[in-house]
């Protein structure tokens, strides 16, 4: 059983979802750590991770402390509701995910290695949740920008469920899929724990290495 709140942890119909709004929300000031433009529209050449992990403040902070990532930002992705707000997508009705988007440098940081900061900093066999974050919006995403990258993602997740499954774990839930839109979250969410540094951080790994480069899957 689900318990109370599972209509939270069922993804809404298409039809049933919140209208949203034809404005979109636009954030106002740069990164607040790398002073950088939250636009990947700003780095020519750059590639393009977007992934949900729970709670978005403390995802967003993993990754920008990688070498090689250039910007990011916190918003929704993975839903129906055009331009949501973050009280629509927490109420379960919008069918997003909390997801952060990454613009990295490809020459300074493989996606692998963006992939095993991903797998290793949350738990991905938690479903519609993660901790004590219930809900659509708190499940484990990846989406990319192309078939190449997609293949990517999934061998990863099998070497990372071979990895999973020795050490006593369930299967991975994670949706990978190709990117559809990004809406940013609110200014107040951008970099939030940069601006609030004892600020809560849901984040938690499974203790499980994910093991880096391509390998054969099946």
């Amino acid at each position: 059983m689900l318990g109370i709140g599972a209509f939270k942890q069922r993804m809404p119909h298409r039809e049933d979802a919140l209208p949203g709004r034809d404005r979109p929300i636009t954030p106002s000031a740069p990164h607040h750590v790398l002073h950088a433009s939250l636009h990947p529209e700003a780095f020519p050449g750059a590639h393009v991770l977007v992934v949900g992990m729970g709670c978005f403040w403390g995802a967003e902070r993993t990754f920008w402390t990688v070498p090689g990532v250039l910007t990011t930002a916190v918003g929704y992705a993975g839903g129906y509701t055009a331009n949501p707000a973050y009280r629509e997508v927490c109420s379960g009705q919008t069918g997003h995910a909390e997801v952060v988007r990454v613009v990295y440098d490809a020459a300074k940081v493989s996606l692998d290695t963006l992939l095993r900061t991903f797998w290793e900093n949350h738990d991905p066999t938690q479903g519609m949740r993660q901790g004590n974050d219930v809900g659509t919006p708190y499940r484990s995403v990846i989406y990319v920008g192309d078939v190449k990258e997609l293949a990517a993602a999934e061998a990863s997740a099998h070497r990372f469920q071979q990895e999973l499954t020795r050490a006593g774990h369930g299967p991975i839930t994670t949706e990978i899929a190709l990117a559809g839109p990004f809406y940013f979250a609110e200014d107040e969410h951008q970099q939030y724990l940069s601006k609030h540094p004892d600020g809560y951080c849901g984040l938690g790994g499974t203790g499980v290495n994910c093991p880096v480069g391509m390998a054969r899957v099946g």
